[in-house]
């Protein structure tokens, strides 16, 4: 157990849009916890630079990589014991990009139909685990744009404004029907991790505090 009593074999998810700071927060928790960070490997996906030149030829195929992907990692957090930060869920892959892109036209539908046939049958499953909770990072789409902006990937630079207008009004409404398990919500412009690392501590009894109603709740 560590100082904030958050037990060792815990798996904490960090969501949020695309440059909302999932990574800094992925690392930050888990270094002041003792845990482990899984991160998302962008640099080893062979489809994400030619799903964001071609939409409707790439999206598919990104989808699938992913799915798999994520699978893999959080069977392989699960049965190492727990104790990590995970930056993303497998959760945001379907309600937000998969969706989006098959609502959009950018996703055939005979895709999508398969990409739903194969997540149901690896996630929606009495075996699949969940995390204990999740951290949603959510802020206005202004910072959300100054922050893609800052970071400078080209990729995400060339992808039309509107684009990140969707998937912003698509997470509002995906978190609020989100149920797969406990969920905490941060505001991006409350917090400076790599600033002010009190704003850590003020997050982790955040985190700490709710795992604790769920405990007390029998959840």
């Amino acid at each position: 157990m560590n100082p904030y009593n958050i037990p060792m074999n815990s798996v904490i998810a960090v969501a949020g849009m695309v440059g909302a700071g999932k990574s800094t927060m992925t690392q930050a928790i888990a270094s002041r916890l003792g845990f482990q960070a899984s991160f998302e490997n962008v640099t080893e996906n062979p489809y994400l630079e030619r799903f964001y030149k071609d939409f409707e030829r790439w999206s598919f195929h990104l989808q699938i990589f992913f799915l798999g992907e994520r699978f893999k990692e959080q069977k392989r957090i699960f049965e190492s014991g727990g104790g990590f930060v995970q930056d993303r869920s497998i959760y945001e892959d379907v309600g937000i990009f998969a969706k989006m892109h098959a609502d959009e036209g950018t996703m055939d539908a005979v895709d999508y139909a398969t990409y739903m046939n194969l997540y149901e049958a690896m996630v929606l499953t009495p075996y699949f685990p969940h995390p204990n909770l999740l951290i949603y990072l959510e802020g206005s789409l202004d910072s959300i744009m100054d922050r893609i902006q800052e970071r400078g990937r080209d990729m995400e630079l060339q992808t039309p404004l509107t684009y990140w207008e969707a998937m912003y009004h698509r997470y509002e409404e995906w978190i609020n029907s989100f149920t797969a398990c406990p969920v905490i919500r941060l505001n991006i412009e409350e917090y400076d991790l790599l600033g002010n690392g009190q704003d850590v501590d003020r997050i982790i009894e955040k985190v700490a505090s709710e795992m604790r109603r769920e405990t007390a709740l029998g959840n």
